[in-house]
């Protein structure tokens, strides 16, 4: 038997495509999910920290906090947030609700407004809360993406999803100015923590939704043009600091991935099985020792609507295909909804804990 590793050996460990002692686990769910598992296990409901304890995650985030002031006006019936500018609102749901995002104030705007638009400055986040941070979180693997990207999500939440696409393909300056502002912003708050955590951030976690249940979003050329050029800049200031680079693509993405791998990119997240070219087999043949993987148990499965049986069957099944030769992190495609069972959630956990192993 191998020694037990301590989180952060264990990612890191896998992120470069080796066995390490069990397969790394991750955790993140809508609040009302969230919520049930805490009451479960009878922890408070702002015990984030209790939950990851007791669930057995290794990774952890650490950002550094913005002490600026607001720039946005809250808004009535609305979630303004106060820094960027995004507007949502409450929509209900058989199993609960959530902020949907809406308005969009930026749709028509002309380049001279875009430009006009108040976004944060990188001085106004406070980097000497990072060290103490990094201490509070010692031994795990820590998650370091203040600059997390998101072109296409992002600006879709200030000019609407089908402006922003038709902005790319047709070069449209104020489109390209705001994703070019937004990504010029996190890139150097990126650069600023990574400074401040001298060494201890272990990877930057990005992201870019690139496909459909059924095929890519955008073509290759497309992202060649306007969205891989936006992310090297992230992917070297990593490889200067000798860390890894995740990146966050729901839908069918896998399309990507060889430019990805050119990038310097290390790891995929999400991994939506059901999505086009995206089945842990295909993943692992294709891609397997050129890039790690995070993710692959669905959240529009067995661990939504079976029995806890089905689910441990199911992520017995992804351990086994995604385990081999390492490389593989243990999570949900990006978060748990609302509809699983709490049982379900329980069993998926247990089964990363009972065969999860090296």
């Amino acid at each position: 038997m191998s020694r037990v590793m301590t989180s952060r050996e264990r990612v890191l460990t896998t992120l470069g495509n080796r066995e390490p002692d069990r397969v790394p686990v991750n955790y993140q769910a809508n609040p009302g999910i969230d919520r049930r598992l805490k009451a479960h296990f009878g922890l408070a409901p702002i015990d984030d920290e209790g939950l990851r304890r007791v669930l057995g995650v290794d990774f952890r985030s650490v950002r550094a906090p913005y002490v600026g002031p607001p720039l946005h006006a809250e808004i009535p019936d609305r979630q303004v947030n106060p820094w960027w500018g995004y507007r949502t609102r409450w929509i209900e749901h058989d199993s609960g609700g959530y902020w949907d995002f809406c308005d969009f104030p930026l749709q028509d705007a002309s380049e001279e407004e875009v430009a006009r638009w108040p976004l944060p400055s990188p001085d106004d986040y406070d980097y000497a809360a990072v060290p103490p941070l990094l201490s509070a979180n010692e031994g795990f693997a820590i998650n370091g993406a203040a600059g997390y990207g998101d072109i296409i999500n992002g600006n879709g939440f200030l000019r609407g999803t089908e402006q922003t696409l038709v902005d790319l393909i047709t070069d449209n300056p104020a489109g390209l100015l705001l994703a070019q502002r937004r990504m010029s912003i996190q890139l150097e708050v990126t650069a600023r923590t990574l400074e401040a955590a001298k060494g201890r951030i272990d990877f930057l976690w990005l992201g870019e939704d690139l496909g459909t249940q059924i095929g890519p979003l955008i073509s290759l050329e497309l992202f060649r043009r306007h969205i891989r050029p936006q992310y090297q800049p992230f992917c070297d200031l990593a490889q200067s600091y000798g860390i890894h680079v995740m990146v966050h693509t729901c839908g069918s993405s896998s399309w990507a991935y060889e430019d990805f791998i050119e990038m310097g990119v290390t790891a995929v997240d999400t991994l939506q099985p059901e999505a086009r070219e995206m089945a842990p087999a295909y993943l692992k043949s294709r891609f397997g020792g050129r890039l790690a993987f995070h993710g692959c148990i669905s959240t529009a499965g067995p661990v939504a609507y079976g029995t806890p049986p089905e689910v441990v069957a199911y992520c017995r099944q992804t351990l086994e295909t995604m385990m081999p030769a390492g490389g593989y992190c243990f999570a949900p495609t990006h978060e748990l909804q609302d509809n699983s069972p709490t049982e379900n959630v329980l069993a998926m956990y247990e089964t990363a804990r009972r065969f999860g192993a090296y």
